[in-house]
């Protein structure tokens, strides 16, 4: 199975369940069997164009969404330093794929999601991002949430800033270090307007090169403890240092 064959596959899965259909109906209503479009989303099938546009249409996205395959590859380090002019740079800066976590005191829960990188086609040097989460509703169902934006580099910090692509009321930003020493996790701070209620929030968060588990050790890394409490009362701010304490 082609690299792209397996990505437009999980691209219609993560749009259907974003519409809440089934397979059921997503199959009545293109026209084919349950069984055929289960095997679209294993990439079994490989789709025509016409069927290709016939989903699409059904999802409410352009066909552009359902193959924007970019290769996995990071560009080189030359490559980038030479169109941002920072040397030096750190496994974070070349990435083309993140692993983000965060606890929500809210539902008591905690949440990943995946960050996807690449570049513009249209503007060379300008990199784009998309972000995945993947949380549980209050009722218990599991649901993910698509976001968009731009990812701007600098020596000491990496900014994403997100809208999220069924609620443009939503816009989110993460900053996050970007450790000129080799690491696999980097800490970072997630801000922004919760679409749940309209209140600003903030999390403590970690962005790391490889997958996870959901450990006990990670939840508490990702809780704020009472000595960082203390420090942000009396600075009056909400802050995510880079110390590695």
């Amino acid at each position: 199975m082609s690299e792209i064959n397996t990505h437009v596959s999980s691209r219609i899965r993560m749009y259907r369940k974003s519409r809440h259909l089934t397979l059921q109906q997503l199959a009545d209503q293109i026209h084919k069997s349950k069984s055929t479009v289960s095997k679209y989303e294993t990439g079994e099938i490989t789709l025509d164009i016409e069927t290709l546009a016939e989903i699409a249409e059904v999802l409410q996205v352009g066909v552009s969404q359902l193959t924007d395959f970019h290769s996995p590859q990071p560009p080189s380090a030359d490559k980038l330093s030479a169109r941002t002019g920072i040397t030096g740079m750190s496994p974070f800066f070349q990435a083309r794929r993140l692993y983000f976590y965060f606890y929500d005191g809210r539902y008591q829960c905690l949440k990943d999601g995946i960050i996807n990188i690449r570049e513009s086609e249209t503007t060379p040097g300008q990199y784009m991002a998309e972000l995945s989460i993947s949380t549980v509703s209050p009722d218990g169902r599991n649901r993910e949430i698509y976001y968009s934006g731009k990812v701007v580099y600098s020596d000491m910090l990496i900014r994403f800033s997100f809208v999220n692509q069924y609620n443009a009321l939503e816009e989110d930003l993460l900053y996050i270090f970007n450790p000129l020493e080799f690491r696999d996790s980097t800490d970072g701070l997630l801000c922004g307007i919760s679409s749940a209620d309209l209140m600003p929030c903030a999390f403590k968060c970690l962005v790391t090169l490889t997958p996870q588990e959901h450990t006990k050790e990670l939840k508490n890394q990702l809780l704020i403890s009472r000595k960082e409490l203390q420090r942000w009362q009396k600075l009056n701010m909400l802050i995510v240092d880079n110390r590695g304490e």
